[in-house]
């Protein structure tokens, strides 16, 4: 008898699948992964569809929305997802909703299932530091030690944050380094000939939700200097979210429409990275940034703020990181610099993701180590 003949399952709580960071990184394991033997649910929390949601039903994937733990409030919210879980009997249980992930966590112990996963995406609470935010976050913290039987973050500052003297997995946020090779001279004559650019304009660059830790605010000053020292500078911005139209209005009374292109949420990340002359990340805060890797894959340049981990750094020389409140003068000198490097070859690049521990083909196996769940690479 085959015992592969239906694939285990494995369930992944999220926020909602559109194009973030850690979602980015589940689809990276989710297209690697042989979906034969292993196969991916993912309980969603947004209202809409998510932008993955399309591929996810694709490769096999169900997609369950389930009403906020705000909305319904904890009692009702773990008594559905335990039902969801009883019904579908989970191998495992990845949740990724940060400092709430005891929640799912606690339902999936008292479903019995037997891998629960909780995964640190993040090195901040965004509720503040006071007495009161800080006894709420070490009960939640609590919750998720009750409910599981590992903790996995992307870094060792992400680990740190939510699980204090505790012992961690670190889990790289890996990419595929096959399907992002993009020749970079036709990758500038795609995007040029889209915005209709000058051949000798200079490409910036940034990729992110429109949102506050994404800081996207901070670089419209930077802008404005560097546009003054040389009109050929264009910018654009990659991503959506509830600040966009607030940043493009700052954009329009700084004086900068001529000079910024907000394109929206994008399937052609690695082309677009491949087109840019210096890739810009001021976050205020990150888990990992896998945006930089995306970055570094193509070769790009890239001046990131400090907050950023430096395992971001895939050591070709392409990254410089800056404090966020270093002067103004400071980024600007920074993105000039970046403008002047030597991209590095592709086989560089390549070896270099890989000699990390960041090519998805690579460390595809320490994630269904995770889930008990053997021979489950292509």
């Amino acid at each position: 008898m085959n015992e592969w003949k239906q694939p285990k399952r494995v369930l992944h709580v999220v926020s909602q699948m559109d194009r973030g960071g850690a979602e980015t990184l589940l689809m990276n394991v989710y297209r690697t992964i042989n979906r034969s033997h292993i196969q991916f649910d993912f309980v969603t929390h947004g209202e809409g569809s998510g932008d993955f949601d399309a591929e996810i039903k694709a490769l096999g994937g169900n997609i369950y929305p389930m009403k906020s733990l705000g909305s319904v409030g904890p009692v009702t919210y773990v008594k559905n997802l335990k039902a969801l879980m009883k019904t579908n009997a989970y191998s495992a249980v990845h949740a990724h909703t940060d400092y709430q992930s005891g929640f799912p966590l606690a339902a999936a112990r008292l479903a019995n299932i037997p891998r629960r996963i909780s995964h640190s995406h993040s090195t901040s609470w965004p509720n503040g530091d006071g007495l009161k935010q800080r006894v709420i976050l070490q009960g939640l913290r609590t919750l998720i030690s009750w409910g599981a039987t590992q903790n996995c973050s992307c870094s060792s500052e992400a680990g740190a944050f939510l699980f204090p003297n505790k012992a961690v997995t670190i889990l790289n946020n890996g990419l595929d380094v096959v399907t992002t090779r993009v020749d970079r001279e036709a990758a500038k004559e795609a995007l040029y000939t889209e915005l209709a650019l000058p051949t000798h304009t200079r490409l910036i660059g940034h990729v992110g939700r429109f949102s506050a830790s994404k800081n996207q605010r901070f670089l419209l000053p930077i802008l404005k200097i560097l546009i003054h020292q040389d009109p050929n500078v264009m910018c654009v911005f990659v991503g959506d979210g509830p600040l966009r139209e607030e940043i493009e209005e700052e954009a329009r009374q700084a004086g900068l429409s001529d000079h910024v292109r907000f394109l929206g949420v994008r399937e052609d990340i690695a082309t677009i990275m491949k087109a840019l002359d210096v890739f810009l990340f001021p976050s205020l805060f990150e888990g990992f940034g896998i945006v930089a890797i995306e970055a570094q894959r193509a070769g790009t340049p890239c001046v990131l703020a400090d907050t950023v981990p430096q395992s971001t750094d895939m050591g070709i020389g392409l990254t410089q990181y800056e404090s966020l409140q270093a002067p103004v003068t400071t980024w600007v000198e920074h993105i000039r610099s970046a403008m002047r490097k030597h991209r590095p070859t592709e086989c560089t690049v390549v070896d270099a993701i890989t000699d990390r521990g960041f090519n998805i083909q690579e460390n595809v196996q320490e994630w269904v180590k995770l889930y008990g769940i053997s021979e489950a690479k292509k």
